[in-house]
C-alpha cells in the first residue's frame, strides 16, 4: 500500500513537472519603447519625490536641534 502510494506521487509529480519543461522561455521579445518609458517615468517620480524629502528632514531636524524660545507672557508671570 504505502509503495503504491510513493509510486503515485512520484507518478504526479513528474508528470505536473513535464508542464514546466514544455514551457523554456527562450523567445525573446526585447524591451518595448512602452516599457522603457514607463521604468523612466517611475525613476523620474522617485527622484522628483526626493527633493521634497530632503528639504523636509532638514526642516525637522533644524526644528529638533534649535534651542526653544520662550514665550513672554510665560517668563513674565
Amino acid at each position: 500500500m504505502r509503495s503504491r502510494t510513493i509510486t503515485m506521487a512520484i507518478a504526479s509529480i513528474l508528470g505536473f513537472a513535464s508542464f514546466a519543461f514544455a514551457a523554456s522561455g527562450a523567445e525573446d521579445e526585447g524591451s518595448g519603447v512602452l516599457l522603457i518609458l514607463f521604468i523612466g517615468f517611475g525613476s523620474i517620480v522617485v527622484a522628483l519625490q526626493f527633493i521634497p524629502g530632503i528639504v523636509m528632514l532638514y526642516s525637522m531636524l533644524k526644528g529638533v536641534l534649535t534651542p526653544a524660545k520662550e514665550n513672554s507672557a510665560v517668563a513674565n508671570k
